[in-house]
């Protein structure tokens, strides 16, 4: 019994794990980054995307043709030239046809190729395709050896290794995609600016690359918006390759009847989905984090319409735009990172100046290789006009050696000094076409050629020739494409860069008026509506009200502690409802050493006079004491044994103190320094005790105060008047045992 071949031993290599991973490692990123992610310099497209518009090619869907079924079309990528799954060929070639998604489709779809919302297109056996205009001039020069070609995967078949791109592709499309270790995100551009921008560069070739920013002057996004960046921002970019830029919504107000009005975008940033928007609009309303906005409507038909309507006529519309810039991808930012395959297929970042140098380097060789090809093809027809005029003149002969002689090839060559191709071509010729034989025929288009021959050599030798044929090339792209046709109009307008537009708290918060109450213990809350604090009103055991204060959800609280440390709070985080509120030692940082002095509405214009219980205090402007952290602002600063005591609001020409001896002085406010931070200045000298209660008052009106139910009033207070730091004098008789003027 015969055995089979003995197999060959296995070869057991022992390698470290680390190196093992790294060789691998590396092969797969180097395949993603050269095979799937990054797009080619010369013509922008990704091996996908390339083999795409090569088998459409070959299937001779070219604009003028019929479609046919993009299954079709998805079957002989795969099965030809690209080896991967079906659906992502399919969805590849969706996006090449989305009008939302590329500025110049390189694909022409019929049938549902998926929308702005978001939607999916339908299988590819219902869909139908053909190439575009666009896609046409890319690949103009395939027959004419203007690139080179590699066999496919399974070497049956020839594909180009890249396309000879008669359109700026790269920059006019953009492109994007995540490698290994890198990644590409290239904007869209105008296509009329790009040519202008070569023209300029073939022109004058060493231009700074801020020269190109008089005709590239920012991305031109298929779904239009504003460009609102900086030129500054725009240009750094540019030339690095790297950048960020801010793109924004067009909106429009549009005014209805009794001073009403409503918003209306009309187009929204590149590769947002409009139904998510809508989603992401509507929770903000639906959560009340946006309470100037009342309504969301979609209205859209072919255009896109996206109806706001503000909660009343006062809202400003500028406002409620800057809010939703802020809250949703009405405005986003595009981070540019122009990281290309050079001609070499080598990973690189380049400038604006760079990538168009390098498009214009790659339609050099393409003219070069075409005209070449050309040039060859002239020649071999030059050859044979010449054998097919020999054979016209000796008609008769010709056809008498092809009638007799056993090998006709070898007798003509010797009878006419014919060449192997003359023969061939005169042995291939039908005998119908004798009679178009004609020598003013042969001669005419044997001087034509001979003419064009002249004009490709010259060509091929002056490269200055070259450069203005390319320009030539590239005035017929911009008349093709450019912003005189409805394909090449800018969409996305060049504004300003946003100023810092300071959005006032009411568009956050829905303004209503409550009631603040804080107890004896520091616990604090806010009821609905102005009241007056009541039995209805519960706290703690032990405990009770110590301050109330009317107020607005809108607004800003104020606390003092002891320690002379301002704290902030919003009205809209307390506590709400019938409970007992919330402890504000738990809402800041208050130490526990510290008690409350003061609680009060914040007002910006409002200036505060503030006192230790020594004695000492200043004016502090109250725009100067907010502070924006739980840990609060120390704005007064206390000796030992001392404590900030009083925060009274500033009225008035003249300030009036009084001790806890029982002395009232009186003197001008201006001898009080404004600080924005500090100890102050003795405001009343004492002997024993401290201060007692302070006002500012206008001296014109008297001083008043509180006795009981009744508001009394010094007019003469000629006794008390002093300078500060004085001992003063016992007030006026009525005065309250209390030392205190009152609320």
């Amino acid at each position: 019994m015969s055995k089979g071949p003995v197999p060959e031993p296995l070869e057991i290599r022992e390698t470290p794990l680390s190196e093992a991973l790294s060789e691998r490692y590396l092969a797969y990123a180097l395949s993603t980054i050269v095979s799937r992610s990054l797009p080619d310099v010369r013509d922008g497209l990704k091996p996908v995307h390339r083999r795409l518009l090569y088998a459409m090619r070959m299937l001779k869907l070219d604009p003028g043709s019929g479609f046919k079924k993009c299954a079709r079309v998805v079957g002989d990528v795969i099965g030809k030239y690209h080896p991967h799954g079906d659906a992502a060929v399919y969805e590849a070639m969706v996006r090449l046809a989305q009008e939302f998604a590329v500025r110049y489709p390189l694909v022409e779809g019929q049938g549902n190729f998926g929308n702005i919302d978001g939607d999916n297109a339908a299988a590819m056996r219902y869909t139908e395709a053909r190439l575009t205009a666009v896609a046409s001039a890319l690949m103009e020069g395939l027959d004419d050896d203007a690139v080179d070609f590699r066999p496919t995967y399974d070497g049956e078949d020839h594909e180009p290794v890249v396309m000879p791109a008669a359109f700026p592709n790269l920059l006019a499309n953009g492109s994007s995609g995540i490698a290994v270790g890198m990644a590409t995100n290239i904007p869209p551009h105008n296509v009329g600016e790009l040519c202008e921008a070569l023209l300029h560069l073939i022109k004058v070739p060493a231009c700074p690359p801020e020269a190109l920013l008089s005709f590239v002057k920012g991305p031109d996004f298929p779904t239009g918006g504003v460009l609102a960046e900086h030129p500054q921002a725009i240009a750094e970019a540019y030339r690095t390759g790297r950048g960020a830029m801010r793109l924004r919504a067009r909106w429009e107000k549009e005014n209805l009847s009794h001073g009403l009005y409503q918003i209306v975008i009309t187009e929204i940033p590149y590769q947002i989905q409009k139904a998510k928007l809508v989603e992401r609009i509507a929770e903000l309303i639906n959560g009340r984090k946006l309470p100037i906005l009342a309504d969301v409507r979609d209205e859209s038909a072919d255009d896109l319409r996206l109806v706001l309507e503000p909660r009343n006529r006062t809202v400003d519309a500028e406002t409620l735009m800057e809010q939703l810039f802020r809250l949703t991808d009405l405005e986003i930012r595009f981070n540019l990172n122009m990281n290309v395959l050079d001609g070499d297929g080598v990973p690189k970042v380049l400038g604006l100046k760079e990538a168009l140098v390098a498009f214009l380097d790659h339609r050099l060789v393409v003219l070069g290789r075409r005209s070449r090809h050309r040039l060859g093809k002239i020649e071999h027809r030059l050859e044979v006009l010449a054998g097919t005029l020999i054979a016209y003149l000796n008609l008769d002969e010709v056809i008498r050696i092809i009638r007799e002689e056993d090998e006709p090839k070898p007798a003509l060559m010797a009878a006419f000094g014919l060449s192997d191709v003359q023969t061939e071509a005169i042995l291939n010729m039908r005998l119908r076409s004798l009679r178009r034989l004609e020598e003013m025929e042969i001669r005419r288009e044997h001087d034509a050629l001979s003419a064009e021959k002249a004009g490709l050599e010259a060509l091929l030798a002056d490269e200055g020739l070259c450069w203005k044929v390319i320009a030539k090339q590239i005035r017929e792209t911009r008349k093709t494409f450019g912003g005189d046709t409805a394909l090449g109009r800018r969409r996305t307008e060049l504004g300003s860069a946003p100023t810092a537009v300071i959005v006032p708290i009411e568009a956050l918060v829905e303004r209503e008026p409550i009631t603040v109450l804080l107890s004896e213990r520091g616990w604090l809350r806010a009821v609905k509506g102005h009241q007056e604090p009541g039995e209805e009103n519960k706290f703690k055991e032990g405990d009770a009200l110590l301050l109330a204060l009317h107020a607005q959800t809108t607004d800003k609280l104020l606390i003092l502690d002891s320690t002379g440390r301002f704290f902030t709070l919003p009205a809209d985080k307390l506590a709400r409802g019938r409970g007992f509120g919330e402890p504000v030692r738990l809402m800041l940082d208050l130490p526990n050493d510290a008690d409350i002095v003061s609680l009060l509405v914040h007002d910006p214009a409002r200036r505060l006079i503030l006192a230790a219980s020594g004695g000492r205090g200043f004016v502090v402007e109250e725009k100067d004491v907010l502070a924006q952290t739980r840990a609060g602002k120390q704005v007064m600063t206390v000796d030992a044994g001392e404590r900030a005591l009083l925060c009274r609001e500033v009225r008035g020409d003249h300030v009036a103190v009084i001790g806890q001896n029982r002395k009232l002085l009186v003197f001008p406010l201006t001898q009080v320094p404004v600080l924005a931070r500090g100890k102050g200045v003795i405001l009343q000298r004492y002997k024993d005790g401290g201060i007692a209660d302070i006002k500012t008052f206008a001296i014109a009106d008297g001083l008043t105060w509180k006795s009981g139910e009744r508001t009394r009033t010094e007019s003469d207070l000629t006794a008390w008047l002093g300078d500060r730091a004085g001992l003063g004098r016992l007030p006026p008789q009525g005065f309250p045992r209390t030392n205190s003027f009152g609320p």
